[in-house]
C-alpha cells in the first residue's frame, strides 16, 4: 500500500514547517509528501526550497493563487499513492496517524473513507471525538442526495482511497471553493458511494488561531447565501456525473441504512425522513420503517466492542476483583451522536 500526503498552504509559513515535519515523523513514513503552495506572499516558498529541496520525499509545488481546491486538484494530478491522506498547512499529525489509520483500511478492506478524531491547539485545547469507539459508518449516497447530510471531519482528519478520489477530483468550481474545499471531499466521497469509518482517537492537532478560514467564525448571510449556491451546483454535477435518478434512490434507503454497523438515534431518524418523504406507497414506507426499526434496535442490543473485552478479560480471570467489576462499562449502549453535519 503506497501513500501520498497532500499538504495544502497558503500564507501559513510561520506553522508550515511543523506540519510538513509531522508528516516527515511518522512512524510509518509516507512514500511521498506533496506540498502545493498557494501563491504566498509571506516566503512560504523559500522556506520549503530551503528545508527539503534535498529531500527525496518531497515535493514542492509552487502555482498562483486559486484556492484550496485548486491545491487539491494540483497535488492530486502529481499523487501517485494508493492512499491520499490530506493536511492543512497549520495543522499537525500525530506520528502514529498513518500508521493507525493503514491498519483500519487493513482491517476494513470494503472501506474507502477513513476519518479520525483530532484535537485543538493554539488559542483553545479540547479533545473533539465524536464517538467513543471505533464506528463503521456504512454507505451515506442516499443520505447525502437526499438530506445533504455531511459525514466527515477538518481536512487534516480526512484520508480516502485512490479510486474514490478519482471519482471526485478534479473539480472546475475554483472560484466557489477557495477555502472550505473538504465539503467537496466529504460529500463527494458519500456521493460516490464511499463506505466510511470512523477512527475514535484524537491523532491530529487542529490549530486554533486568529486567521482560521472557517473555526470560530461567524460568517454573514451573504456568506451562507453563496455557499448554499455553491452546494446546490456541487450537488448537480455530482448526480448528473454518477447519474443517479434521487427519486428513485429512495427505493432502497432502508438497505442503505443497514450498512451503517451501529446507527445512533439521530441517523435512524434522518433516514426515517426520507420514508415519509419518498414517493412509495404507504405499505412500503410502513416496511421501510420496521426494517430500519429492527436493526436499529439489535445494533443497540449488541455489547460494544469494550463491553466484549472486558467479559473476556473476566472470563479469563479465575475470580474478578471488586474493583474489575464495578469500574466495568454497562452492557448496553445505545449512541446518540452522529460524526455528521447538515450544509449549513
Amino acid at each position: 500500500m503506497t501513500t501520498t500526503c497532500l499538504i495544502n498552504n497558503y500564507n501559513y509559513g510561520r506553522y508550515l514547517g511543523q506540519a510538513v515535519e509531522s508528516a516527515l515523523a511518522q512512524t510509518v513514513p509516507f512514500d511521498e509528501i506533496i506540498v502545493v503552495d498557494d501563491g504566498s506572499t509571506d516566503g512560504s516558498v523559500e522556506l520549503l526550497k530551503a528545508r527539503y529541496a534535498r529531500q527525496c520525499s518531497v515535493q514542492i509545488v509552487a502555482k498562483q493563487n486559486q484556492g484550496q481546491l485548486s491545491c487539491f486538484n494540483e497535488g492530486f494530478a502529481r499523487a501517485t499513492g494508493d492512499f491520499v491522506f490530506f493536511l492543512d498547512a497549520d495543522d499537525v499529525y500525530d506520528r502514529h496517524y498513518l500508521a493507525q489509520s493503514l491498519a483500519v483500511y487493513e482491517r476494513h478492506r470494503h472501506h474507502d473513507f477513513v476519518i479520525c478524531g483530532h484535537r485543538n491547539f493554539g488559542h483553545c485545547d479540547t479533545m473533539q471525538v465524536k464517538f467513543s469507539e471505533d464506528r463503521d459508518l456504512g454507505y451515506s449516497v442516499i443520505l447525502a442526495a437526499y438530506m445533504r447530510e455531511w459525514i466527515g471531519g477538518p481536512t487534516s482528519c480526512l484520508s480516502m482511497r485512490r479510486g474514490v478520489l478519482e471519482k471526485i477530483l478534479p473539480l472546475p468550481f475554483l472560484s466557489d471553493w477557495r477555502t472550505r474545499a473538504d465539503d467537496c471531499l466529504v460529500f463527494g466521497s458519500s456521493l460516490a458511494g464511499a463506505r466510511k469509518y470512523y477512527l475514535a482517537k484524537p491523532l491530529v492537532r487542529y490549530r486554533i488561531h486568529d486567521r482560521n478560514q472557517f473555526t470560530g467564525r461567524k460568517p454573514d448571510r451573504c456568506e451562507v447565501y453563496r455557499r448554499r449556491l455553491a452546494v446546490n451546483v456541487l450537488f448537480e454535477h455530482f448526480q448528473r456525473q454518477f447519474g443517479y435518478d434521487v427519486p428513485r434512490l429512495a427505493e432502497f434507503h432502508h438497505r442503505e441504512f443497514r450498512t451503517i454497523d451501529r446507527p445512533t438515534a439521530r441517523q435512524f431518524f434522518r433516514y426515517l425522513r426520507i420514508t415519509l418523504s419518498a414517493r412509495l406507497p404507504m405499505l412500503r414506507r410502513l416496511a421501510c420503517a420496521s426494517d430500519m426499526t429492527g436493526h436499529l434496535l439489535r445494533t443497540a442490543l449488541r455489547p460494544t466492542v469494550e463491553v466484549a473485552n472486558a467479559a473476556n478479560d473476566m472470563a479469563n480471570d479465575a475470580l474478578p476483583s471488586t474493583e474489575d467489576i464495578l469500574t466495568m462499562p454497562p452492557r448496553v449502549s445505545l449512541p446518540t451522536d452522529l460524526v455528521s453535519r447538515r450544509a449549513a
